[in-house]
């Protein structure tokens, strides 16, 4: 089965481009497949402009984004795998979906959802007494 987050990527990206706008995506450059141009992160993330014009080869792939695109004069191969897919979006509206990081998906997954200890005593329910 194709996981639902390359259809919600290929939609935002269909949109993007159909209403004449550009798409970016934010990537978590530290997933393990991810294959960016190292000068252009800033704290383990890149955007990257996604826009037909922008990119040759663009490729949605059953496990990830690839295209080939120029980063300072030098043609650059980019895999995307989608786990390290953070956000799509127009860049001129800033409209478009965004996606937990890969790191937090694994700790929710791994972790289940434990409710925290009380600190309250537990409830006794009402005290009351028959007076006569």
């Amino acid at each position: 089965m194709s996981p639902l987050k390359l259809y919600l990527i290929r939609a935002v990206y269909d949109w993007s481009v159909d209403s004449g706008f550009t798409p970016h995506v934010l990537v978590d450059a530290n997933v393990p497949g991810a294959k960016v141009p190292p000068g252009y992160i800033e704290n383990g993330r890149v955007v990257l402009n996604i826009h037909p014009r922008a990119v040759n080869h663009f490729e949605f792939a059953a496990d990830a984004l690839r295209f080939s695109a120029r980063f300072a004069a030098q043609s650059f191969l980019v895999e995307v795998p989608y786990p390290a897919v953070l956000a799509i979006y127009a860049r001129e509206n800033n409209q478009g979906i965004s996606f937990p990081d890969a790191a937090a998906e694994e700790t929710k997954n791994i972790a289940p959802d434990k409710k925290p200890p009380d600190d309250k005593p537990p409830h006794k329910g009402p005290s009351l007494r028959v007076v006569k």
